[in-house]
């Protein structure tokens, strides 16, 4: 219990810094991940990503993924085939504008573990059909996870969280952002758990940090 009271003021202190985005460019991004399973080797990827320029109010954009997966060996070695929508609003010339984009994108994802450490790899290949473009672009994701008071992620462990991604452009420029993450998360149980953390995004002429909270839903739709 006492650790999910340490989660929950974590959260809590992120959310009032949050509060003050405008004033320190710093936005929030509010999170849904779902992977369940269907059958024994395939799952739906299911996400809604929330992403704010302030704390609450201001949207920057508004992400929705899906994809069907297959397990090349039993829970692991993992390839998809998504779909995702994007509507975004930046601004431009102080103005606030719309632009929509459909994605497809394929994906494989291997893990890896070393005592308590839990690594993932993530390649990922995107289709971005914009308004007024199309572009491919290609990201690797290297993710740690480390439970802190248990030596496995077992339920009510609380763990810590990091990960690097770079994204780099088929076409000029060929570096296109990289983003640096850190966080704090706790497991509810074998098919749930939360995090709060801090992602650094760097791009060519920006970088802006964001404020995350993220749950993760892996409760299986078949008992197979």
């Amino acid at each position: 219990m006492k650790i999910f009271k340490i989660l929950a003021v974590s959260i809590g202190l992120l959310g009032s810094i949050g509060l003050s985005a405008q004033k320190n460019d710093l936005g929030a991004w509010y999170m849904y991940f779902g992977n369940n399973k269907i059958s024994k080797k395939l799952n739906l990827h299911n996400e809604i990503q929330y992403r704010n320029f302030d704390a609450l109010g201001d949207l920057e954009q508004l992400l929705i993924r899906t994809g069907i997966g297959y397990d090349l060996t039993e829970n692991n070695n993992n390839i998809l085939l998504g779909y995702g929508f994007i509507l975004s609003r930046p601004y431009v010339n102080g103005e606030k504008t719309e632009n929509i984009e459909h994605r497809i994108f394929q994906q494989y994802i291997t893990k890896q573990k070393f005592g308590r450490f839990n690594i993932q790899h993530r390649y990922r290949l995107e289709e971005r059909f914009l308004q007024d473009d199309f572009r491919m672009r290609f990201r690797y994701l290297l993710g740690l996870n480390i439970p802190i008071n248990n030596k496995e992620m077992l339920p009510k462990t609380l763990y810590g969280s990091v990960y690097n991604e770079i994204f780099l452009h088929f076409n000029s420029p060929t570096f296109d952002r990289n983003r640096v993450y850190g966080a704090l998360g706790y497991v509810i149980n074998k098919n749930m758990r939360i995090e709060a953390g801090y992602m650094n995004q760097i791009q060519e002429t920006r970088n802006r940090g964001q404020i995350q909270i993220g749950f993760y839903n892996n409760i299986p739709f078949t008992k197979d």
